[in-house]
């Protein structure tokens, strides 16, 4: 309970061993992510069932998070092409290619079928991480005539993003769909969903998930990323059909400016804990200790500011996947969030508000004035779908939140959410029983002692109206 941001770490070739998985949950590591770019599913299914084993030996809820590659566009080139400034090069894609075949000038196809008749006159047409760009200047025939504004060589099969164009890909290419077959057979806790520009893909992939298991319960929560200019354009969309959120900075940086993507970062999360949705910032966190057995200022500092927003999550990426430090970037980042929780630029001036203003959101936030206003040492709640547990820690009360419930999947899946130490209870429905039990475990934890008041929250009855009991206890 020395935390209450939740760290999401990137497991890879560096992390995939027992020995060291545990130190990572020991130092902090509260969700495992799987990048689905790389490895197979004999190695993923490995490392998830480590995960699990774990968890259970330690006692420690930790969350499973599979994130789908989703479609990438790439170029495709027989030998490398120079750009300079100022030169005209023609842009193509496979459906067409055979239109500039007879050109004299350079050329470029792209790897996606028609993808083109997406493409208009002044867009712009990124390479290389941003690297190099071209503007369209005219279309026809299936032809991009371009000029080259940053110049570069290109080589084969490098990433392409065009961030103005009303892109028609499918976010979930047929590679995805096996990877998401793979992923719900092991019962993850989370799904990330690449390249989301609205609302409806997110219900796609719900309902494809649906027709996988052949349930409509007990799903694996969809974390969308948001990672294109059409995403920031449609964000309260996507923010009412997504459980969670990523700000995907990397590919973001790419689509628009990078001198605005920090202010977008707060944008996100800002609206993102409005909509009650967890919200995780991603990418280059802690970048150096890659290499480096220590940060740079200024990744501190990216932590820091994170932290303060009140994000409910941030992540690691290469550096626990692929670097040096997997461990000491976990211990790392959990210190930069303990050092910034302890300040008072980590308090909550006001309350956060909600959107909406449904009565049980009005319950929980007097819960939430009680909590404030009195000398409680902590709050116990009983969830068994965990949204009376998220909608508490909306509000990022200064106390400890445990929690108990006996559904696995929302033990696992509080993991992501801020603040929440989650307790699983296996003998029957959330009812008083639970919370004695969980009380008792706190008080052999010394989060709580003989004597001590804690705010008291049974959650939604069945029919979802009405709170089962709200109070304060005497320990």
């Amino acid at each position: 309970m020395n935390k209450k941001t939740k760290i999401v770490a990137t497991l890879g070739l560096v992390s995939d061993s027992k020995e060291v998985l545990k130190q990572m949950i020991e130092n902090g590591m509260n969700v495992a992510r799987l990048n689905f770019s790389h490895g197979s599913h004999e190695w993923h299914g490995n490392i998830i069932k480590t995960v699990r084993e774990l968890s259970s030996e330690m006692g420690i809820s930790v969350g499973i998070l599979g994130d789908l590659q989703g479609p990438r566009i790439r170029t495709l080139v027989d030998e490398p092409v120079e750009m300079k400034n100022g030169e005209t090069i023609l842009f193509s894609d496979v459906t067409y290619k055979e239109n500039v075949i007879s050109s004299e000038l350079k050329s470029i196809i792209l790897d996606v079928p028609s993808i083109v008749d997406d493409i208009e006159i002044g867009n712009e047409i990124l390479i290389e991480d941003g690297l190099m760009k071209v503007v369209v200047k005219e279309k026809e025939n299936g032809v991009l005539t371009t000029e080259v504004m940053d110049g570069g060589i290109v080589k084969n099969h490098k990433g392409v993003n065009i961030p103005d164009a009303k892109l028609k890909i499918s976010p979930i290419t047929e590679k995805d769909e096996k990877d998401l077959k793979f992923l719900l057979g092991m019962d993850v806790d989370f799904i990330a969903m690449s390249f989301v520009s609205s609302g409806k893909n997110i219900e796609d992939l719900r309902d494809m998930m649906k027709k996988i298991l052949g349930r409509e319960d007990n799903l694996p929560q969809i974390i969308a990323k948001i990672e294109r200019k059409e995403a920031i354009k449609n964000l309260d969309d996507i923010l009412q059909h997504t459980d969670a959120v990523m700000v995907a900075r990397g590919d973001l940086g790419i689509e628009i400016e990078g001198t605005k993507v920090a202010v977008l970062q707060k944008e996100i999360v800002k609206k993102s804990l409005q909509a009650m949705k967890p919200v995780i910032v991603a990418t280059q966190m802690l970048e150096s200790m890659i290499v480096n057995p220590r940060p740079t200022r200024a990744e501190v500092s990216d932590v820091t500011n994170a932290v303060v927003d009140h994000a409910d999550a941030v992540m690691l990426s290469g550096e626990s996947a692929s670097g040096k430090y997997p461990v000491e970037s976990v211990r790392t980042m959990k210190e930069i969030i303990e050092n910034t929780e302890a300040s008072p630029f980590d308090d909550v001036k006001h309350i956060l508000t909600l959107n909406g203003e449904e009565d049980f959101k009005m319950v929980i936030k007097s819960a939430y004035e009680l909590a404030k206003n009195s000398n409680a040492k902590a709050v116990v709640l009983g969830s068994a779908s965990g949204f009376t547990a998220r909608l508490f820690s909306h509000f990022r009360p200064e106390q400890p939140m445990l929690v108990v419930t006996h559904n696995k999947k929302t033990y696992q899946q509080l993991a992501l959410v801020w603040g929440i130490e989650a307790k699983l209870y296996e003998r029957g429905e959330v009812f008083r029983e639970d919370i004695d039990w969980l009380i008792e475990d706190a008080k052999k934890q010394n989060i709580i002692a003989k004597g001590d008041k804690v705010i008291l929250i049974l959650g939604r009855t069945p029919d979802g109206e009405h709170i089962r009991l709200i109070g304060i206890k005497e320990v």
